[in-house]
């Protein structure tokens, strides 16, 4: 095995390759799997959109500080700017 390959940023051991291994070959319950939703689930009624958006090295970091400070993602500081925003309450 590769030393660089790695699973959200940590090193893939031989142990947990042969225990996956295992685990295929013992099988899986179908049924539970197609029970498990795609993608990332919905914000409500309406389809949402994927927005990229510019933002300079200080704009970021201000919005990292403050979803860290508040518990937040971003997304949810980004949106609660939006939606309390001066035109969006015309």
């Amino acid at each position: 095995m590769d030393p660089q390959e790695t699973m959200n940023g940590a090193p893939v051991s031989e142990e947990q390759i042969a225990a996956w291994a295992a685990e295929a070959e013992a099988g899986f319950d179908v049924s539970a799997l197609k029970k498990r939703g795609r993608g990332r689930p919905g914000r409500g009624a309406e389809p949402s959109q994927v927005v990229a958006l510019r933002l300079t090295t200080s704009e970021l970091a201000a919005i990292d500080d403050r979803a860290l400070k508040e518990g937040k993602s971003r997304s949810e500081i980004i949106r609660e700017a939006i939606s309390n925003s001066p035109s969006s309450a015309a």
